[in-house]
Protein backbone atom coordinates (compact mmCIF):
# COMPACT_ATOMS: atom_id res chain seq x y z
CA UNK A 1 0.00 0.00 0.00
CA UNK A 2 0.75 3.49 -0.66
CA UNK A 3 -0.87 6.44 1.01
CA UNK A 4 1.33 8.96 1.78
CA UNK A 5 4.14 10.15 0.04
CA UNK A 6 6.73 12.82 -0.70
CA UNK A 7 8.20 14.71 -3.45
CA UNK A 8 11.52 16.81 -2.58
CA UNK A 9 14.02 18.11 -5.26
CA UNK A 10 17.28 16.32 -4.89
CA UNK A 11 20.14 15.85 -7.36
CA UNK A 12 18.85 12.26 -7.15
CA UNK A 13 15.40 12.87 -8.51
CA UNK A 14 16.75 15.40 -11.02
CA UNK A 15 19.14 12.79 -12.40
CA UNK A 16 16.14 9.76 -12.59
CA UNK A 17 14.49 12.63 -14.89
CA UNK A 18 17.68 13.61 -16.82
CA UNK A 19 17.55 9.39 -17.59
CA UNK A 20 14.16 9.61 -18.57
CA UNK A 21 14.89 12.39 -21.00
CA UNK A 22 13.25 15.09 -18.91
CA UNK A 23 15.34 18.45 -18.20
CA UNK A 24 13.18 20.66 -15.48
CA UNK A 25 12.21 20.86 -12.14
CA UNK A 26 9.70 18.80 -10.05
CA UNK A 27 6.67 20.83 -8.53
CA UNK A 28 7.26 19.21 -4.80
CA UNK A 29 5.01 18.34 -2.15
CA UNK A 30 5.23 16.82 2.01
CA UNK A 31 3.15 14.22 3.33
CA UNK A 32 0.82 14.26 -0.49
CA UNK A 33 -2.11 12.41 0.83
CA UNK A 34 -4.78 10.67 -2.08
CA UNK A 35 -7.13 13.51 -4.05
CA UNK A 36 -4.36 15.46 -4.47
CA UNK A 37 -2.41 16.48 -7.41
CA UNK A 38 0.94 14.65 -8.02
CA UNK A 39 3.99 14.81 -11.08
CA UNK A 40 2.79 12.30 -13.56
CA UNK A 41 5.73 11.46 -15.88
CA UNK A 42 4.35 10.09 -19.55
CA UNK A 43 6.00 8.75 -22.73
CA UNK A 44 4.61 9.11 -25.94
CA UNK A 45 5.78 9.53 -29.52
CA UNK A 46 7.08 13.21 -28.73
CA UNK A 47 9.05 11.96 -25.85
CA UNK A 48 8.45 12.16 -22.04
CA UNK A 49 6.95 14.72 -20.21
CA UNK A 50 5.19 15.63 -17.17
CA UNK A 51 1.64 16.51 -15.72
CA UNK A 52 -0.32 17.35 -12.52
CA UNK A 53 -2.68 14.53 -12.23
CA UNK A 54 -5.78 13.68 -9.53
CA UNK A 55 -3.92 11.01 -7.16
CA UNK A 56 -7.50 8.94 -7.28
CA UNK A 57 -7.98 6.98 -10.54
CA UNK A 58 -11.39 8.51 -12.51
CA UNK A 59 -11.97 5.42 -14.96
CA UNK A 60 -12.82 7.31 -18.51
CA UNK A 61 -16.14 5.61 -18.57
CA UNK A 62 -17.11 6.62 -14.71
CA UNK A 63 -20.29 8.80 -14.66
CA UNK A 64 -19.34 10.78 -12.23
CA UNK A 65 -16.17 11.82 -9.85
CA UNK A 66 -16.80 9.80 -6.71
CA UNK A 67 -14.81 8.01 -3.78
CA UNK A 68 -16.58 5.19 -3.28
CA UNK A 69 -14.17 2.59 -4.20
CA UNK A 70 -10.20 3.13 -3.08
CA UNK A 71 -8.75 4.39 -6.17
CA UNK A 72 -5.58 5.58 -5.19
CA UNK A 73 -3.66 2.26 -5.11
CA UNK A 74 -4.03 -0.83 -7.94
CA UNK A 75 -3.14 -4.14 -7.39
CA UNK A 76 -0.62 -5.22 -9.63
CA UNK A 77 -2.64 -8.89 -9.39
CA UNK A 78 -5.99 -7.26 -10.95
CA UNK A 79 -4.28 -5.23 -13.05
CA UNK A 80 -5.41 -7.36 -15.98
CA UNK A 81 -8.80 -8.30 -14.83
CA UNK A 82 -10.21 -4.61 -13.39
CA UNK A 83 -12.44 -3.03 -15.40
CA UNK A 84 -11.18 0.51 -14.26
CA UNK A 85 -7.35 -0.52 -14.67
CA UNK A 86 -7.35 -2.95 -17.80
CA UNK A 87 -7.35 -0.51 -20.36
CA UNK A 88 -4.52 1.99 -18.83
CA UNK A 89 -2.62 -1.21 -17.98
CA UNK A 90 -2.61 -1.75 -21.96
CA UNK A 91 -1.84 1.82 -22.66
CA UNK A 92 -2.21 4.18 -20.48
CA UNK A 93 0.70 3.40 -17.96
CA UNK A 94 2.94 6.77 -16.43
CA UNK A 95 5.62 6.80 -13.41
CA UNK A 96 5.32 8.62 -9.95
CA UNK A 97 8.74 10.17 -8.75
CA UNK A 98 9.09 10.72 -5.46
CA UNK A 99 11.72 11.35 -2.89
CA UNK A 100 10.83 9.08 -0.01
CA UNK A 101 6.90 7.44 1.16
CA UNK A 102 5.43 6.81 4.12
CA UNK A 103 4.12 3.46 6.27
CA UNK A 104 2.57 2.88 9.12
CA UNK A 105 2.72 -0.25 11.45
CA UNK A 106 1.53 -1.47 15.12
CA UNK A 107 4.00 -0.43 17.78
CA UNK A 108 3.41 -0.56 21.33
CA UNK A 109 -0.54 0.16 20.62
CA UNK A 110 -0.25 2.76 18.30
CA UNK A 111 0.49 3.20 14.67
CA UNK A 112 4.36 4.16 14.15
CA UNK A 113 4.86 6.15 10.92
CA UNK A 114 8.26 5.50 9.13
CA UNK A 115 9.49 6.97 6.37
CA UNK A 116 11.19 4.75 3.38
CA UNK A 117 13.18 5.77 0.49
CA UNK A 118 16.66 4.74 -1.46
CA UNK A 119 20.51 5.25 -0.70
CA UNK A 120 20.01 8.43 -3.48
CA UNK A 121 16.36 9.62 -1.98
CA UNK A 122 14.71 9.12 -5.97
CA UNK A 123 12.17 6.36 -5.99
CA UNK A 124 10.24 5.63 -9.83
CA UNK A 125 7.04 4.34 -8.82
CA UNK A 126 4.94 2.54 -11.77
CA UNK A 127 1.89 4.11 -12.19
CA UNK A 128 -1.49 3.88 -14.39
CA UNK A 129 -3.10 7.34 -15.64
CA UNK A 130 -7.46 7.75 -17.37
CA UNK A 131 -8.76 10.94 -18.68
CA UNK A 132 -12.50 11.62 -17.79
CA UNK A 133 -14.14 14.04 -19.53
CA UNK A 134 -17.58 13.62 -17.68
CA UNK A 135 -17.02 17.69 -16.67
CA UNK A 136 -17.20 20.54 -17.41
CA UNK A 137 -13.20 20.25 -17.91
CA UNK A 138 -11.01 16.87 -18.50
CA UNK A 139 -9.83 15.25 -15.50
CA UNK A 140 -6.32 13.65 -15.45
CA UNK A 141 -6.59 11.51 -12.45
CA UNK A 142 -3.50 8.41 -11.68
CA UNK A 143 -3.17 5.52 -9.40
CA UNK A 144 -0.02 3.94 -7.83
CA UNK A 145 0.64 0.42 -8.60
CA UNK A 146 1.48 -2.05 -5.59
CA UNK A 147 2.56 -5.68 -5.09
CA UNK A 148 3.09 -7.94 -2.40
CA UNK A 149 5.68 -6.50 0.30
CA UNK A 150 9.87 -8.52 0.13
CA UNK A 151 10.02 -10.44 2.85
CA UNK A 152 12.60 -7.68 4.37
CA UNK A 153 9.80 -5.60 4.44
CA UNK A 154 7.11 -7.44 5.31
CA UNK A 155 7.28 -5.97 9.23
CA UNK A 156 6.35 -2.56 8.37
CA UNK A 157 3.58 -3.54 5.60
CA UNK A 158 2.04 -6.64 3.53
CA UNK A 159 2.02 -4.52 0.31
CA UNK A 160 4.65 -1.91 -1.23
CA UNK A 161 4.50 0.17 -4.35
CA UNK A 162 6.11 -1.40 -7.04
CA UNK A 163 9.40 0.22 -7.31
CA UNK A 164 10.77 0.55 -10.82
CA UNK A 165 14.66 0.02 -12.01
CA UNK A 166 15.94 2.26 -14.78
CA UNK A 167 15.59 -0.19 -17.40
CA UNK A 168 11.64 -1.29 -15.76
CA UNK A 169 11.01 2.09 -16.26
CA UNK A 170 11.81 2.87 -19.55
CA UNK A 171 10.04 -0.34 -20.57
CA UNK A 172 6.63 0.51 -17.94
CA UNK A 173 6.95 4.22 -19.92
CA UNK A 174 6.57 2.29 -23.34
CA UNK A 175 2.92 1.81 -24.04
CA UNK A 176 3.52 0.72 -27.61
CA UNK A 177 4.90 -2.92 -26.02
CA UNK A 178 2.26 -5.05 -24.05
CA UNK A 179 3.23 -6.15 -20.25
CA UNK A 180 2.10 -9.37 -18.67
CA UNK A 181 0.67 -9.70 -15.59
CA UNK A 182 3.31 -11.99 -14.29
CA UNK A 183 5.70 -9.45 -15.40
CA UNK A 184 9.09 -9.89 -13.16
CA UNK A 185 8.66 -6.25 -12.56
CA UNK A 186 6.32 -6.71 -9.91
CA UNK A 187 8.11 -9.26 -8.25
CA UNK A 188 7.99 -9.08 -4.62
CA UNK A 189 11.60 -8.73 -3.36
CA UNK A 190 14.16 -5.97 -3.03
CA UNK A 191 15.32 -4.19 -6.16
CA UNK A 192 17.72 -1.67 -3.89
CA UNK A 193 18.79 -1.01 -0.73
CA UNK A 194 15.90 0.26 1.41
CA UNK A 195 16.52 2.78 4.49
CA UNK A 196 13.30 3.45 7.00
CA UNK A 197 13.55 5.80 9.82
CA UNK A 198 10.30 6.55 11.97
CA UNK A 199 8.71 9.71 12.21
CA UNK A 200 6.72 12.16 14.64
CA UNK A 201 3.14 10.90 14.81
CA UNK A 202 2.33 14.24 13.66
CA UNK A 203 2.67 13.29 10.23
CA UNK A 204 -0.44 11.06 10.37
CA UNK A 205 -2.19 13.98 9.85
CA UNK A 206 -2.59 15.16 5.68
CA UNK A 207 -2.62 18.73 6.48
CA UNK A 208 0.65 19.15 7.87
CA UNK A 209 2.68 19.82 5.09
CA UNK A 210 6.19 21.42 6.59
CA UNK A 211 9.01 19.91 6.18
CA UNK A 212 9.64 19.11 9.59
CA UNK A 213 7.14 16.65 10.06
CA UNK A 214 9.96 14.41 8.40
CA UNK A 215 12.49 14.40 10.86
CA UNK A 216 13.63 11.36 11.93
CA UNK A 217 12.42 10.35 15.48
CA UNK A 218 15.13 7.24 16.10
CA UNK A 219 18.03 5.45 14.16
CA UNK A 220 17.93 4.73 10.43
CA UNK A 221 17.13 0.76 9.45
CA UNK A 222 18.38 -0.42 6.10
CA UNK A 223 16.83 -3.34 4.21
CA UNK A 224 18.86 -5.27 1.61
Amino acid sequence: MCGRFNVIDNPGLQQLLRDLGIDLKLPGGVNIAPTEDIPLLRRDDSGASVALAHWWLVPSWAKEINQKYSMFNARSETLGKSPAFRHPFKSQRGLVPMSSFIEWRPEGGVKQPWLITSEDHALAVAALWDLWEGGESPLLSCTLVTTAAAPEFEPWHKRMPVLLTPDESARWLDNSRPIDGDDPLFRNELKMPLLLQPLSRAVSNSRHKDIQVLRSEGDIIELR
